[in-house]
């Protein structure tokens, strides 16, 4: 492995892809470069991760350079397709190209667990007897409803 002129860790010499000249890096040399004076950007193409030296970008970002330097450290591919950036932003990107990643050095991405909820009873909500008490007193008016009922009857029958 050598080290190029910026300090960063090569692991090979250069490469043309999509007939653009680049260096091969490791990915932790690119998650490493998400600062406002060193910002580049990792996104996934047709054969690998392309690295783009996005730092004289920032200020002329439509969306900002918060954007970028968010989308920064990581793998940008999904930050950059959800955008729709339009055929010139993606021509836009070959001046910023200035290499890839090597396949081998980046990690696998993270699965995402399903989130688990637990249902718990909150001390606002009613206990277990409130509860069978909002069962158990409309049946109680309405029995006494019935019973005044029958008796309002039986007081007719008997006059």
């Amino acid at each position: 492995m050598s080290v190029g002129a910026r300090g960063q860790r090569l692991i090979g010499q250069t490469t043309a892809k999509n007939g653009l000249w680049g260096k091969v890096f490791v990915f932790e040399e690119v998650a490493n470069r998400k600062e406002r004076d060193d910002c580049w950007l990792l996104i996934s193409g047709k054969v690998g991760f392309q690295v783009y030296d996005v730092t004289q970008f920032l200020e002329d970002h439509p969306g900002g350079d918060e954007v970028l330097l968010a989308a920064s450290g990581k793998d940008a591919t999904q930050d950059f397709e959800d955008v729709g950036h339009s055929d010139d932003a993606r021509n836009m990107m070959k001046k910023y190209y200035i290499g890839e990643v090597d396949s081998t050095t980046v990690p696998p991405p993270n699965k995402i667990k399903p989130q688990t909820y637990s249902v718990t009873q909150k001390d606002d909500e009613p206990g277990f007897l409130f509860k069978i008490l909002q069962f158990l007193v409309p049946l109680l008016i309405l029995g006494l409803a019935f019973g005044f009922q029958f008796l309002g009857k039986k007081e007719k029958t008997e006059a």
